[in-house]
């Protein structure tokens, strides 16, 4: 048989609720905040760029060119990006020399790993070709936004 609980007793049951679980809730946000991209980049960069994003990763001696210190993106960004100031982050430029399936002029030789191209090759066709090109994307836009947090001034 059903019982019936008291709307007074419910409200105080879903109020109790709301106060304990709202900031567990932004707890596990923030933490996941924080995370944001840095699993992939250690994951893809910190062995060419190092785990400060400097261009000292372990393998940074064995590679011609050398890899970017790309701590200084924004401060070394003199407003070529169209519409761009001076220091300000050129995210899309980013993302297309990460992803480098498409040529980015100025950007040199291709001596970087095309990423798109084997984020594409590890996805295979486990979530369609529509589903393969999202998560793609969206490893790259990863590694982007955790670059972007950890520009210097």
């Amino acid at each position: 048989m059903l019982k019936i609980i008291p709307l007074k007793n419910a409200a105080t049951v879903c109020g109790l609720f709301l106060i304990l679980a709202v900031p567990l809730g932004i707890g596990n946000v923030a933490a996941e905040e924080e995370l944001i991209g840095a699993d992939e980049f250690r994951m893809s960069c910190v062995s060419c760029h190092g785990i400060g994003g400097k261009g000292d990763g372990p393998m940074a001696e064995f590679l011609t060119p050398k890899p970017a210190d790309l701590t200084v993106i924004a401060k070394n960004n003199n407003g070529q990006y169209p519409a761009m100031r001076t220091g300000q982050y050129p995210f899309f430029r980013v993302f297309q020399i990460i992803d480098g399936r498409t040529l980015v002029s100025g950007h040199g030789d291709r001596a970087m790993p095309v990423w798109g191209s084997r984020y594409k090759k590890e996805a295979g066709d486990m979530y369609g070709p529509m589903g393969s090109e999202k998560a793609i994307r969206g490893r790259i836009l990863e590694l982007v936004y955790y670059i972007q947090q950890i520009q210097e001034e």
